[in-house]
């Protein structure tokens, strides 16, 4: 089947969740503004008469790093320049996934749309065409310090040159065959477009953002479950009312949410006095993880439209820049990464709540009246050690020390390998939503409660791939089936329809991409 594909206008100013996530999935190619395209000639310009006149240039007719004291003569600086991109493709390990590559190449055209970079407009045309003919470069994750993305930005600037490998079609090929299947050349890089194709962020920002989109689909999915464990165990919905009138401006929107979600429900509430905090807080707490998730991603965003190249073109002159230390987003990523920890714990207490009975008098281990069986007790330890993986990736890591390239490089944020705990604290998130979710499912078959609302709408999921717990039996691909279910977009699709969460579902895009 033909995917239609639709033109996205560039022109430097910051991206948003939607654009890069039909970018991603390949449903949308850039296109440069072309009053951006001007500015980009015009800091070419500042940066050839620059060379013209012999000054030096960090990384078009000098060396970088240790070797920056070394300059190229003219007749040098071809063989220089395709040294440079080629000697900075060293990452190894799993490659990142193609919708990552396609939006990091997506936030080099952007940036450099800036005017400040002073590469060629030949170099963003040549990242246009790739994009055009969706030749995804294979760009392998583990190689970055996150102060540009030199080892991972280097797999793609070496595929422009002919070399390394490439996604066409759907096989991995070597980059030369990959372009000319595609009808593409390699190209020759000038002095500057070298540097400029290895020496940012963009990858660490791709990821960061399919990341952080992630993370709120999960989050959104975790207080769904949450509220349906709030029906099976019979919590008060008084603190959830209250906290619309007494809590911050997103643990109110949650409060309420919580109450609008389950509207059509007979609420059944047997709480003496108050609940576990782990039930009267969960506005708190998924306020604060969607609070930091929006900063996070605000944050992300505005990357996506300003210049991290090293030098930089400003006022007609050329400038050495620290810009490529993506600090701002390594730090609220990680802010955000505390908040899932919240989050997971928040979840991993109201299992055992379930797994331990007692509430509404449900059976230890939510073992069915007159079973002989030894139910859910055992996969607790399933949810305690997904909480464990969660909060065990929430460490801080980017002030970690860090000095190559003789003391000239000694800042680091390791934004790329920030990005890849992130996502494994995601992975775990859903699958304890998942767990969560079969459990409540269970309680409530055992009380003859017919939920309604959000909780309804989990439970039917459930059902669909567990039945009733009877016999003991595994539990493994049940629930990594309703992990899946529940993490699709189809279901948050769903979810958005049935009750909407604008704030969050607008800005980052979720549900099914159109």
């Amino acid at each position: 089947m033909t995917v239609a594909v639709t033109p996205v206008t560039f022109d430097g100013k910051p991206l948003s969740f939607a654009t890069m996530a039909r970018i991603g999935a390949g449903l949308a190619v850039p296109l440069a503004d072309p009053a951006a395209m001007e500015r980009v000639r015009a800091s070419r310009a500042v940066m050839e008469e620059r060379i013209a006149h012999g000054a030096p240039v960090y990384g078009a007719t000098t060396g970088v790093g240790a070797m920056k004291d070394i300059e190229w003569s003219p007749e040098d600086l071809d063989t220089y320049n395709m040294g440079l991109v080629r000697a900075h493709h060293f990452g190894t390990g799993a490659p990142f996934p193609s919708a990552v590559v396609r939006n990091a190449m997506a936030i080099r055209v952007n940036t450099a749309l800036t005017g400040r970079v002073g590469c060629s407009p030949e170099l963003v045309d040549t990242y246009l065409r790739l994009l055009s003919a969706d030749v995804v470069p294979v760009v392998r994750r583990t190689g970055s310090i996150g102060c540009a993305d030199i080892g991972l930005m280097g797999q793609i600037g070496a595929v422009l040159t002919g070399v390394g490998e490439a996604i066409y079609h759907g096989r991995r090929l070597s980059a030369e065959a990959a372009l000319a299947e595609a009808g593409l050349k390699p190209v020759q890089l000038a002095p500057r477009d070298s540097l400029a194709s290895i020496s940012i962020n963009a990858v660490g920002y791709a990821a960061a953002a399919g990341a952080m989109r992630a993370a709120a689909s999960a989050v959104r999915v975790m207080l769904a479950t949450a509220l349906m464990t709030g029906g099976g165990l019979g919590a008060s919905r008084d603190p959830w009312k209250a906290v619309a009138h007494v809590g911050t401006e997103r643990e109110a929107l949650i409060g309420t949410w919580m109450m609008d979600a389950v509207a059509d429900w007979e609420w059944p509430v047997t709480t003496h006095v108050q609940d576990p905090l782990s039930l009267r807080m969960i506005p708190q707490v998924f306020g604060t993880a969607f609070e930091s998730l929006l900063v996070s991603g605000r944050t992300i965003l505005a990357a996506t439209g300003r210049t991290d190249d090293n030098p930089v073109v400003v006022e007609g002159e050329v400038l050495t820049s620290g810009g490529s230390l993506p600090l701002d987003v390594t730090v609220f990523l990680q802010t955000a990464q505390l908040a899932l920890a919240h989050a997971a714990r928040n979840s991993f207490n109201r299992c055992v709540l379930l797994g331990n009975g007692v509430r509404r008098d449900l059976p230890i281990n939510l073992v069915a009246p007159g079973a002989i069986a030894t139910g859910f007790g055992p996969i607790i330890k399933l949810a305690g050690e997904l909480f464990a993986r969660v909060h065990s990736m929430s460490t801080p890591i980017s002030a970690q020390a860090m000095v190559v390239a003789a003391g000239i490089e000694d800042e680091a944020a390791f934004l790329p390998l920030v990005v890849e705990r992130f996502e494994r604290q995601v992975r775990a998130l859903r699958r304890m939503a998942a767990l969560e979710a079969l459990l409540s499912a269970q309680a409530m078959d055992i009380l003859g409660d017919r939920p309604a609302g959000v909780p309804g709408m989990i439970y039917e999921i459930v059902r669909g791939h567990a039945e009733f717990y009877r016999l003991d039996r595994p539990l493994s691909a049940e629930v990594e089936a309703i992990e899946s279910d529940l993490g699709s977009d189809e279901t948050m699709g769903k979810l958005i329809s049935q009750a909407p969460l604008p704030q969050l579902d607008d800005f980052f895009a979720l549900g099914p991409i159109a």
